[in-house]
């Protein structure tokens, strides 16, 4: 252990460092200075101007959500309690093909556009390009730090009159542009979500043609595939024959499959995804729940089982009841009921817990909430997720060791998104850093209570900044935007 004797900015003492990498964990003081982390090791010697007491604790980077829906949130409420308080300290925005630029204010937004409240005459945070949008992060930053992808369906809407055809030449054309302009601003790559009614007409070759420009960038391509259910081997041929004629890197979001018919399928998907591991640059990531939340279909056979309404927009008192409930009440069908509350979100209970296990602990899976941070009764993941892999999957069920449960939250995310200087715990990085104790750490939102935060994270620091301390936000805002830049440079 090397000795210093220099003065930091604050000092972490005492800590056991899990560093991100999946190396063992060790004791050691963490020096920080300028927002970096500087010095690691015997610190006892040094002086700072804090000095935070971590014995007893784990000391690890900051979490990486690499699956958000963070894009508007991140300026309307930049507080940003429901990761912070759960660890995380960057943000992956703009999956499943909908972001919240580049747009226009007369754009069609049907959901799942909607989410994020895109356009909108009177919408003050409609952005017409994605470096405006970058801008007014910057400008106010939120206290956590931002990566955004770009959507293949927003491209669509802010291009072309409707969505009930492939893209012509003229419309890809315009879409390439779009997506040019903004990975040169910094956006980290594209994404598509071509499961949504909006991008479902779009051709395996609409989604090649237009996501050209990620093969110079080599930016990353991150899909809500076609398919999770009965079609999930195709979807994922699909996607990797994508990642093939781009020659990019292939993201598959928050893989899970849906109904009881699908149930053990992780076998054969895991399997599928492995092999084109071998031949190609291959990652994915999922949340560690056996319910998935989207937009309220109004297709009976997918509201079948247990079906949670999250929002709705045009019967708000309606949010937290099982749709049967509400179908039976009104005397409708499902999907009368459905078409009646549009548009909506809501939880569906349709994933089995076996293959939810088989995913989180296969190696090359990232960790991602997938969040809708809508309403009062979000899906307990928005607040949840990383708590809940530290506490429950790692320490009670044993899943996994718990070096690799924060290597799957930290260092494996940036290594994937190439967010440099992120992820790991070494000097010279930027100070995101969280302190948690293992023994106590989990989560506590559940489905009645969606929004109660974690127990057993300490402090949280963004950038050498502390954001989260004894239970509560310190007000600290101190986020900055991660751009693609090439491997020489840093990130923002």
């Amino acid at each position: 252990m090397t000795d210093f004797t220099h003065t930091f900015d604050f000092i972490i003492a005492g800590g056991t460092v899990i560093d991100g990498t999946r190396k063992p964990r060790f004791d050691a003081d963490i020096g920080v200075k300028d927002g970096r982390i500087a010095a690691i090791g015997n610190l006892s010697s040094s002086s700072a101007e804090t000095v935070f007491d971590a014995r007893g604790k784990v000391v690890a980077p900051g979490f990486i959500d690499s699956h958000t829906h963070d894009d508007r949130i991140v300026l309307t409420d930049p507080d940003m309690a429901c990761k912070v308080s759960q660890g995380v300290t960057t943000v992956i925005t703009g999956n499943c093909g909908i972001s919240l630029a580049p747009a226009r204010k007369d754009m069609s937004v049907p959901m799942p556009l909607s989410f994020l409240h895109i356009g909108g005459r009177s919408d003050t945070y409609c952005f017409e390009t994605f470096v405006e949008y970058l801008d007014a992060i910057r400008r106010a930053p939120a206290a956590v730090n931002v990566a955004a992808l770009v959507g293949h369906t927003t491209l669509r809407a802010v291009v072309m009159d409707s969505f009930d055809h492939e893209a012509t030449a003229t419309e890809i054309d315009a879409m390439q542009q779009l997506l040019d302009e903004a990975l040169q601003a910094g956006a980290i790559g594209a994404s598509t979500g071509t499961f949504y009614p909006p991008a479902a007409k779009a051709s395996t070759s609409e989604v090649v043609e237009v996501c050209r420009p990620l093969t110079k960038a080599k930016a990353v391509y991150a899909t809500h595939m076609r398919d999770e259910a009965d079609e999930s081997i195709a979807a994922l041929n699909e996607s990797f024959e994508i990642g093939r004629l781009l020659n990019v890197p292939v993201v598959v979001s928050h893989h899970k499959l849906k109904g009881e018919r699908n149930f053990g399928k992780s076998a054969a998907t895991l399997s599928l995804i492995h092999s084109a591991m071998q031949c190609q640059c291959v990652s994915l990531d999922c949340y560690p729940y056996s319910a998935s939340s989207t937009m309220l279909h109004s297709d009976e056979s997918k509201l079948e089982g247990r079906v949670l309404v999250a929002t709705s927009e045009t019967h708000p008192e309606q949010a937290g009841r099982l749709i049967g409930d509400i179908a039976n009440d009104w005397g409708l069908s499902r999907a009368e009921a459905a078409k009646r509350m549009q548009p909506g979100s809501a939880i569906y209970f349709n994933m089995d817990e076996g293959d939810v296990r088989s995913i989180l602990s296969f190696a090359a899976t990232m960790i991602g909430s997938d969040g809708l941070p809508v309403g009062d009764n979000p899906h307990p993941r928005l607040w949840g997720t990383f708590p809940r892999v530290l506490g429950h999957y790692s320490r009670e069920v044993g899943l996994f060791p718990l070096e690799t449960a924060v290597w799957k939250m930290s260092g494996l995310t940036a290594r994937t998104f190439g967010l440099a200087d992120r992820g790991t715990v070494e000097v010279g990085k930027h100070a995101d850093l969280v302190i948690f104790d293992a023994a106590t750490v989990r989560d506590t939102a559940t489905y009645d209570a969606p929004t109660s935060p974690a127990e057993g994270i300490d402090a949280v620091f963004v950038n050498g900044a502390l954001t989260w301390s004894d239970g509560g936000h310190t007000g600290q805002r101190n986020g900055s935007v991660i751009v693609r830049l090439p491997k020489d440079a840093e990130a923002a």
